[in-house]
């Protein structure tokens, strides 16, 4: 597919920031330009687009759990109209969903068929985007993903990497398991699977698993090795939303078509090295595109 006329929407957030990096020829939109909640807004997709890139989302998960129809609408009606959008005018819709659409029970990583059973408001919101693009008709790829960080957006690195050095210690939940992703990995992934042809869903991730609490041990030994890092178990830590306990998602439907993904400790380098170079990234709130 040529992928010369691509759209992105939600340009300005973490994964739309970086797809406008990698991709300068595209044509970019954030949410003032064209905002998904709004239908008449559809009008300005271009009808020569190949393809679309969705990265506008509702990413608030503890919001979400007392605004469940905001989050819906975004992640699942304005999907559904987009996907719309997208089979009239014949383009590819790619399109981005979580971990959070699964249980969190399992034991092992979580094919791309296993059974989809949310657990959360956010959770249910994005499975209402997935069930939207089924019944499109559109070409779509959607691919899920989880723990995404990069040097720009609110995210857990950034986070974790301003605390690390201001503080001699820090609490972080060990009790849950994922597959942290970066930013700009999933963008170069995401292009792989356009360029072979791929549909349908997919899982995109980095390479390998942790915990939350290993994870913010390697940011620290980057940032502020003196900073102390203890675990501390989720019922100590308390948030409006349930957090899957496990969500490790399986990848061998994705490397049987890009081969081999990156370690998850290749794409935490990427983002630190990005967050003290030149290029510092700028906090966007949560709701903004994922």
């Amino acid at each position: 597919m040529d992928t010369g006329e691509t759209i992105i929407l939600g340009a300005r957030g973490m994964l739309g920031s970086a797809w406008a990096g990698a991709l300068s020829d595209a044509v970019a939109f954030d949410r003032a330009e064209l905002d998904l909640l709004d239908p008449a807004h559809l009008s300005r997709l271009p009808a020569s687009a190949r393809v679309v890139v969705n990265c506008a989302a509702y990413t608030d998960v503890d919001g979400a759990e007392t605004d469940e129809a905001a989050a819906t609408e975004l992640n699942g009606a304005a999907v559904a109209r987009l996907a719309e959008r997208c089979r009239e005018i014949g383009a590819l819709l790619v399109h981005y969903s979580t971990d959070y659409v699964f249980d969190g029970a399992a034991s092992a990583p979580y094919p791309t068929a296993h059974e989809r059973r949310p657990v959360g408001a956010y959770g249910r919101s994005k499975l209402a985007g997935e069930l939207a693009l089924e019944s499109s008709g559109a070409p779509f790829l959607c691919i899920r993903t989880s723990w995404l960080h990069g040097a720009s957006g609110h995210n857990f690195v950034r986070t974790i990497a301003r605390l690390a050095s201001e503080r001699d210690e820090l609490r972080v939940v060990a009790d849950q398991r994922g597959r942290p992703t970066n930013a700009e990995n999933l963008v170069d992934l995401s292009r792989t699977l356009i360029a072979a042809g791929a549909r349908g869903f997919f899982h995109g991730c980095d390479a390998g698993e942790c915990t939350w609490h290993e994870f913010a041990v390697a940011i620290a030994e980057r940032v502020n090795p003196s900073c102390r890092v203890l675990p501390c178990t989720t019922a100590e830590f308390p948030r409006p939303a349930r957090r899957p306990a496990y969500s490790v998602l399986n990848l061998s439907r994705t490397e049987a078509v890009a081969g081999p993904l990156p370690h998850w400790t290749l794409g935490l380098a990427r983002t630190l090295d990005a967050l003290h170079s030149d290029r510092p990234g700028t906090d966007r709130t949560a709701r903004k595109a994922c």
